[in-house]
């Protein structure tokens, strides 16, 4: 048997290829990335070269938060913290710590990985924090992902735990794409991409009878997802929901996430290099910006630990 990890380091540092049943995975030392993934020979996740960062976040775990918090600034037992502000386009804290972390390798097989690394306390998350990733194939060749974060620390800790999967189906144009979230509500974002309110998802918003991905221009959080229980078979998907994209030939790749992650950010995009459209579909377990209002946010307490499991299945 043949474990290939390489030893030499690149942009992303080293490389992780898990193969399994006609699957191939290649993930990252750096932010625990999700480089690449194909079944079958078909591409099903966006990719980029070792040589590079991650373009546009794709394939990046984000801890111990997920997407924006407003300003970088929110509020801890009456005190502000201040964030480091990522995302100077918009004057936020984006995508949590450690999207420029290298993460250790704890263990290795031919068709699993688990990686992870330290987030220290520091200005704006006064927390010491460990997000372990787990990716694994399954028997049937789908990937299968699960976050972890536990607190070292003295104090509970606040997070949302997310990942940032570009998904598509092969070189089946994305624009051609259909994309369908069952999702019956909708985050209403200002101009600066902080949920406001939530109200229906209706009209242009309601994605669950399925839309041309060519029509839509997307960056918006939902919720009120429809879970429904899976055939459990030791590896089954039990109590999760699907967003899928489907070709016109009816070939499919969809993200699951099991009830711990009831949220899904949806980021419809022209500025994917190479691409006339990019599709993200991002698990998170709270909304954008749940540090302040907190939509969603949890709390794990000192010497626990609290996880999310999503994957990509296909079918081809």
């Amino acid at each position: 048997m043949t474990i290939s990890s390489t030893a030499r380091p690149a942009a992303t540092g080293r490389q992780h290829e898990l193969r399994r049943a006609g699957s191939t995975a290649v993930v990252t030392e750096l932010a625990a990335a999700l480089r690449s993934y194909s079944r079958d020979g078909v591409v099903l996740t966006e990719t980029y070269g070792d040589h590079q960062i991650p373009p546009r976040a794709v394939g990046i775990m984000l801890a111990p938060w997920a997407n924006r918090i407003e300003d970088g600034r929110w509020t801890l037992d009456g005190t502000t913290q201040q964030l480091d502000i990522t995302e100077p386009t918009r004057g936020h804290a984006s995508h949590g710590l450690l999207r420029n972390t290298g993460y250790d390798l704890l263990e290795r097989t031919e068709s699993s990985a688990a990686l992870e690394a330290v987030a220290f306390p520091q200005h704006g998350y006064p927390f010491l924090v460990r997000h372990r990733v787990d990716y694994a194939l399954d028997a049937e060749g789908g990937l299968r992902v699960t976050q972890t974060l536990t607190n070292d620390s003295d104090a509970a800790a606040p997070y949302v735990l997310g990942a940032h999967p570009y998904l598509r189906v092969g070189d089946v144009p994305s624009e051609e794409l259909t994309l369908t979230v069952p999702a019956t509500t909708r985050f209403v974002e200002d101009e600066r991409l902080i949920p406001r309110r939530s109200e229906p998802a209706a009209g242009e918003w309601d994605l669950r009878g399925g839309r041309t991905v060519g029509e839509l221009t997307l960056d918006a959080g939902y919720t009120g997802l429809a879970f429904a229980a899976v055939a459990h078979d030791g590896e089954g998907e039990p109590r999760s929901v699907r967003s899928t994209l489907t070709a016109p030939d009816g070939r499919s790749v969809w993200l699951w996430q099991e009830e711990s992650c009831r949220y899904v950010h949806v980021f419809v995009t022209d500025t994917f290099p190479g691409r006339a459209k990019g599709v993200a579909l991002e698990p998170m377990t709270g909304a954008a910006n749940a540090f302040n209002s907190g939509e969603g946010l949890q709390w794990v307490g000192p010497g626990e630990s609290a996880s999310m499991r999503w994957g990509i299945g296909s079918s081809l």
